[in-house]
């Protein structure tokens, strides 16, 4: 090691640059081997720093999403059940619907993966730099009613809207009381103005979900809302849940099938 290398040290600690400190013996042993010139030397280092930091945000906002599972798009087999509409969910992917603030239904029997897709898409939105959150329905219901215990709803509200896409598990169980329908049309209706995006998944299809509201003027104008302005996915088919057994894996080909 050179005299200057511990000043150097030092001021990259200084500078908050622990990236080029980590591989910096690394790329000083390529350097010295003829493997990096000088701008490639200061390429690579930024470049190590740059990865670091991405990574560490990604953490964090994955963190913060409350994932219940860490699922990826390419970790889901499609192959364990044809009648999944593949060509759609990766369509989905593209996040192109997140970019216009549009909104994503995933519904169908139980089982078939609409929350491990949901996850999924939600990684998919980390990876871009998006902002996410994970709730099941009835937590985010009691989360506000608790709001209005405490007085503290319109804080608990904006929370809820903060993030870039909210995913919404088992929605349209039962039947909500009218301060539960309150509640969730304050959160749809401004989550559409401000343009951010929601996923939905239930077990029952949209069409379904108006008797449960008990005033059908507020179920109309909620679920106008959220049903004309949403990409809709029928996943029906087996279910997938015996696939995520310990010990199961999948195949090869699924995997990278499920990537594309």
């Amino acid at each position: 090691m050179s005299v200057v290398e511990p000043a150097l040290h030092q001021c990259l600690r200084t500078l908050k640059l622990s990236g080029m400190l980590e591989t910096l013996d690394a790329r000083l042993a390529q350097a010295r081997a003829g493997e990096l010139g000088h701008l490639e030397f200061l390429q690579v280092l930024c470049h190590d720093e740059i990865t670091r930091r991405e990574t560490l945000a990604i953490s964090r906002r994955l963190r913060r999403a409350r994932f219940e599972q860490q699922t990826t798009l390419e970790g889901f087999d499609f192959a364990t059940n044809p009648k999944l509409p593949a060509a759609q969910i990766r369509d989905l992917a593209a996040l192109r619907w997140l970019t216009a603030g549009e909104s994503v239904i995933l519904y169908g029997p139980v089982g078939v993966g609409k929350s491990h897709i949901a996850q999924a898409l939600g990684h998919l939105a980390i990876r871009q730099a998006a902002e996410v959150r994970f709730t099941k329905t009835s937590r985010l219901l009691a989360h506000l009613a608790g709001g209005h215990a405490d007085h503290s709803y319109e804080r608990r509200l904006a929370e809820l809207l903060r993030p870039a896409l909210l995913i919404l598990d088992d929605f349209a169980m039962r039947e909500h009381t009218p301060q539960q329908a309150d509640d969730l049309y304050e959160l749809v209706s401004a989550r559409a103005a401000a343009a951010k995006s929601l996923i939905i998944t239930a077990n029952r299809a949209p069409v379904d979900w108006y008797p449960l509201f008990p005033n059908p003027v507020v179920a109309e104008s909620l679920l106008d809302r959220l049903i004309n302005t949403s990409h809709q996915v029928f996943m029906n088919g087996a279910s997938y849940r015996p696939h995520k057994r310990p010990g199961t894996t999948t195949t090869p080909t699924s995997t990278t099938n499920a990537a594309r």
